[in-house]
């Protein structure tokens, strides 16, 4: 059984409550790898080109306020 196995069956057999913990923990986490990869990306350039698009679309008068 792979490690990704065994962490699938011991949620399964989590309290209701346990779960609960579980997914707010995890969203959390998730969030966090989330963010930290986005700041890598933004870092090494991976999003200046997103970044050129959506500031000429701006200037073009194709963004609206939110």
């Amino acid at each position: 059984m792979s490690e990704l196995e065994r962490l699938e069956e011991r949620v399964q057999n989590l309290s209701p409550e346990e779960l609960k913990k579980f997914r707010a923990w995890f969203a959390e986490f998730d969030a966090m790898l989330w963010d930290e990869q986005i700041a890598a990306d933004s870092k090494d350039g991976k999003l200046d080109k997103l970044v050129s698009e959506a500031l000429a679309e701006h200037k073009a008068g194709k963004s609206r306020p939110l």
